[in-house]
């Protein structure tokens, strides 16, 4: 199991934009990856979104689940690989929005590496709640070197 300390040394992101709060399991013969995130009434984007019926942005969903691919791309790659890089957010295809996912759920991210091409990666991602399709994409994220 991957820490919140080690996550918050593998991504950049920090509150109030970090958006997984536990690595479950990372399978590097399928490299695959399911982690949580847990949708808290206290976050501040439900002051705005909406304030009588707090709902969870779509586009943090998609955030949160190319954060879980992040991982799983750090975790396919050993440190020295990735010292002196970052990975931008680059693409995101075929999202799907299934339900609304609203404060006290519990969000599992699942994110299944496809194929590199060069610094480009792409990644099959999820996010489930109680077992049921709440969202989907395809996320594209390319490598800078700083």
């Amino acid at each position: 199991m991957v820490t919140i300390e080690e996550i918050k040394e593998i991504l950049p992101h920090r509150y109030p934009f970090l958006l997984v709060d536990k690595v479950l399991s990372v399978d590097l013969e399928n490299n695959t990856i399911e982690c949580v995130k847990n949708i808290s009434v206290n976050e501040p984007q439900f002051t705005g979104h909406f304030p009588d019926h707090p709902i969870m942005p779509g586009v943090l969903l998609v955030e949160a689940m190319a954060q879980a691919a992040g991982i799983l791309g750090f975790q396919m790659k050993s440190r020295e690989q990735l010292d002196n890089t970052i990975y931008y957010f680059a693409a995101a295809d075929k999202v799907r929005f299934r339900r609304p996912v609203v404060p006290g759920d519990q969000v599992v991210l699942s994110a299944q590496f496809l194929t590199m091409k060069r610094n480009i990666w792409r990644f099959s991602c999820e996010g489930r709640v109680d077992g049921k399709m709440a969202c989907s994409a395809v996320i594209t994220c390319a490598r800078k070197e700083l």
